[in-house]
């Protein structure tokens, strides 16, 4: 994820500019401290308030000018419009609070509407169409069978071709997508060189069809009109 949401950065902005950026469900606080540490002027939502605590942690160790970018919102995504004036970021992210959003095309609509003329939205959603990839290889077969059953019992709101459309509605058109998580492990080894090697495979999987559609989660970029 950070890979790519570099390449998007660098593709869309250039190099070595100040960027104001938006990390809607801030998590742990990996992107945004990363960010942070790089140089760019970052605020971060979280409704959790154990989330907070966590990153709160972590930026007590951090020197006070990278303290100083971060300021951290207690609020949820869907709350954005609500505090932030249209165009105030130049980069949006949302890296998973879609799939928990009540409404996720209101809160995809709000998420654009903060962002400038030019700015670059940074999704990681579901893929709703490989749901039974993950499970069928880990050999759980009643999970892969309540996957492949769901699209027809929920509908499919996690597709590509369903936030494509999304996209393009919000004036927010597709840039770049990529998949995430292709041959499903959970943690990097703890050798370094084995570690890269995975990681170089995963990224270049990420920008191969047919692999990153049986991706379990896809990084979807779009760009602000305007």
């Amino acid at each position: 994820m950070a890979r790519q949401l570099d390449e998007q950065t660098d593709a869309v902005f250039g190099s070595g500019r100040t960027l104001r950026v938006l990390d809607v469900g801030l998590g742990r606080g990996v992107q945004a401290l990363r960010l942070a540490r790089a140089g760019h002027q970052v605020t971060g939502l979280e409704s959790d308030p154990d989330l907070r605590g966590l990153v709160e942690k972590e930026l007590a160790d951090e020197p006070d000018e990278i303290r100083k970018r971060i300021r951290l919102v207690a609020v949820g995504s869907e709350d954005t419009g609500a505090h932030f004036l249209p165009g105030t970021f130049d980069v949006v992210l949302c890296h998973g609070e879609l799939i928990q959003a009540r409404d996720p095309g209101t809160t995809l609509a709000g998420l654009a509407r903060v962002l400038d003329g030019g700015g670059l939205l940074s999704l990681l959603i579901r893929n709703d169409d490989a749901l039974a990839m993950h499970p069928g290889r880990t050999g759980d077969w009643d999970a892969a069978q309540a996957a492949l059953d769901f699209p027809e019992r929920a509908g499919r709101a996690f597709r590509l071709d369903t936030f494509t459309r999304g996209l393009a509605g919000i004036g927010t058109p597709l840039r770049q997508w990529y998949g995430v998580g292709i041959f499903g492990h959970d943690r990097l080894p703890e050798q370094d060189e084995e570690a890269e090697r995975m990681l170089a495979l995963e990224e270049r999987a990420a920008r191969t069809d047919p692999y990153r559609s049986v991706a379990a989660m896809l990084h979807v970029c779009g760009v602000r009109g305007g």
